[in-house]
Formats: C-alpha cells, structure tokens, sequence
C-alpha cells in the first residue's frame, strides 16, 4: 500500500542525511499517517480513510462531509 494521505495527497519527501563531517545521504520523510474508520451520516455506511495528522485536525473541525467534498472536487479521494 502507498504512503499517500487519502484527503491531503501527502506523500513520502525525499532530503539528506547530513553527518556531521557533511557526508550527504538520501533519505525519505514520510507522512505521519493513520487508520480511521468515519461514520458518513448521509450515505449511513462508515469508510476507512488513511489521512494524515493534520487532514484529521482539518475533518475534526470541518467535519467529514464537507472534508471529503472538498477532496472530491481536488480529486484526492477515490471513494
């Protein structure tokens, strides 16, 4: 399964491991991700999302409907 934020669209970054006698390593940062499982009220079904700390913030202020129709119309949910 793929690293990407379903809301977001967050994805792994890539930078350098820098030591400390300047020695360059690529490396990846990767989102903070978690498994939530959100009941949709309109629809009566719950969906099981992979959303990024900071897209749960969002849906726990905005709420998961209007979350999910802005992702929509971005096209970064493919529920």
């Amino acid at each position: 399964m793929a690293r990407v934020c379903d809301i977001t669209g967050k994805r792994p970054r890539v930078g350098n491991n820098v030591s400390h006698a300047n020695n360059k390593t690529k490396r990846k940062f990767y989102p903070n991700l978690q498994k939530k499982r959100f009941f949709i009220p309109e629809e009566d079904k719950w969906i099981t999302l992979k959303v990024s700390t900071s897209a749960l913030r969002t849906i726990n202020k905005n709420g998961i409907t209007a979350v999910l129709k802005k992702a929509r119309a971005n096209g970064n949910v493919v529920i």
